[in-house]
């Protein structure tokens, strides 16, 4: 079996500034492992485990990706996931163009064909920073909460089929394909 998702790539230099732009609001005094800056990514549809023969034909139905333009987004603002009262996942916001909802669509539509269930919950564009598994002082969340992130928009040229391996220490991410925008 082969977990997979399908992921809009960001490039390396926003990536690079979202770790700065965290590093300003947080120094690293409270030792939190953070998301490392390659493994940043929007995901559009998470898969799941599937079994391997699926992975090229699944690959193969996706190449309508193509015929897609490049998709322009910029950052909006920090926020937190809550469970039971407590913040579960740090994650920056992104503004996309209304066509990645189409593109998310058209996702869940053609991976039924898979077996593969189309996604009940709205579409929320956010990247993952940091999985918080331990207490922190609540003077934190708001910081992150208030801070004014810079006008920074970016254009991202490709979306990516990932396979990610669950490892005790974290996960690790391989590209299956790569599929570039017009």
């Amino acid at each position: 079996m082969t977990r997979l998702f399908i992921a809009l790539e960001i490039p390396h230099e926003i990536r690079e500034k979202i770790s700065a732009l965290r590093e300003e609001v947080e120094s690293g005094a409270l030792n939190f492992k953070w998301e490392p800056s390659d493994k940043i990514h929007l995901t559009i549809k998470f898969i799941g485990e599937v079994k391997d023969e699926l992975v090229g034909p699944m690959s193969d139905s996706l190449g309508f990706l193509e015929k897609y333009g490049k998709i322009k987004c910029k950052l909006t603002r920090f926020g937190f996931f809550i469970k039971n009262g407590k913040p579960q996942i740090l994650w920056i916001g992104l503004w996309v163009e209304s066509i990645l909802f189409n593109i998310a669509d058209e996702l869940n539509k053609e991976l039924t064909k898979f077996d593969i269930p189309e996604e009940t919950r709205k579409f929320k564009p956010h990247l993952t920073l940091l999985r918080i598994k331990k207490r922190f002082p609540e003077e934190w969340v708001s910081e992150f909460n208030n801070f004014i992130i810079p006008e920074i928009n970016f254009i991202s040229d490709s979306i990516l089929l990932i396979k990610s391996e669950l490892l005790p220490e974290s996960s690790k991410y391989t590209v299956i394909k790569k599929f570039n925008l017009k």
